[in-house]
């Protein structure tokens, strides 16, 4: 587990990556004492349809003044938002060390660091004591972890009685073979996709009750029709998830419209409740 674990975290390692930000932060003439949530947003949320959905997401229920997890934060874009909007009390855990070293330099930039802490761990082995938050986020994390038992009884754990469980993810539809390079897994090697119905089966089994689930199939199909073109035409914007995905953005995302078109993919959202 401790060598697929580093196999992963290479796989999202991007060495230098918040001075890289405040790079082209520069280059778009802004004033670094002055940097807003919204000057972060393109790199920040490293999911389909990226802030917008996240507060879609933060409309599911009421989250006003909760204390939050987000298991695989990524760069804390989620946690700033729902610090900032929410009043949240946010927590975010990833396993790369240089996303947890890019998300806490990037709060105290927007002055939001009084409201988040980020942790570097495991997501099927969370440092924090049982019923410790009050609600447990996560988006587009699941495929990069092979033991879905053990990651969905570790976030049932640590969620308090009567909280609630919130996700944004990428399933499979059938057993027929994906193509890679994809924005989570350069290599097959990486990804444990599995279907919608075995989450709910475990999630189920663990003793939560689903409140509401969304299919965001179209919406993403539909973000990609319009983004893909724009890339290809005029390059990606300074700050843009290309930090993330490299020269390989466009064949990662090239390859997950097509899945998604092709009903091999799907995207789903929902709320469960302890």
């Amino acid at each position: 587990m401790k060598n697929q674990n580093q196999h992963i975290e290479n796989n999202y390692h991007r060495e230098g990556l918040y001075q890289e930000i405040l790079q082209k932060l520069t280059e778009q003439h802004l004033d670094l004492n002055t940097i807003t949530r919204a000057n972060l947003a393109g790199v920040d949320e490293f999911h389909v349809r990226g802030a917008a959905v996240s507060k879609e997401l933060a409309t599911s229920i009421n989250l006003n003044n909760q204390t939050v997890l987000d298991v695989g934060c990524g760069l804390g874009g989620p946690c700033r938002m729902l610090a900032d909007v929410h009043n949240c009390k946010t927590t975010g855990i990833d396993l790369s060390k240089e996303y947890i070293r890019t998300a806490t330099l990037l709060s105290k930039l927007v002055g939001l660091d009084n409201k988040t802490t980020f942790i570097q761990g495991d997501a099927t082995e969370l440092p924090f004591k049982d019923n410790s938050f009050s609600v447990v986020w996560t988006q587009h994390v699941q495929m990069n972890i092979p033991n879905k038992e053990k990651l969905y009884s570790e976030i049932n754990r640590v969620l308090k009685p009567g909280g609630h469980f919130l996700y944004y993810d990428i399933f499979k539809k059938n057993i027929e073979p994906i193509s890679y390079p994809m924005p989570w897994a350069s290599t097959e090697d990486l990804s444990f996709l599995f279907t919608k119905n075995t989450m709910q089966q475990i999630l189920k089994n663990l003793g939560l009750t689903e409140l509401q689930q969304t299919n965001q199939t179209q919406n993403g199909i539909s973000f990609f029709e319009t983004l893909l073109p724009k890339i290809k035409e005029f390059g990606a914007p300074k700050i843009s998830l290309q930090m993330l995905m490299g020269t390989s953005t466009i064949s990662k995302l090239t390859n997950l419209l097509q899945h998604l078109q092709d009903n091999k993919l799907e995207l789903i959202s929902g709320v469960y409740k302890k």
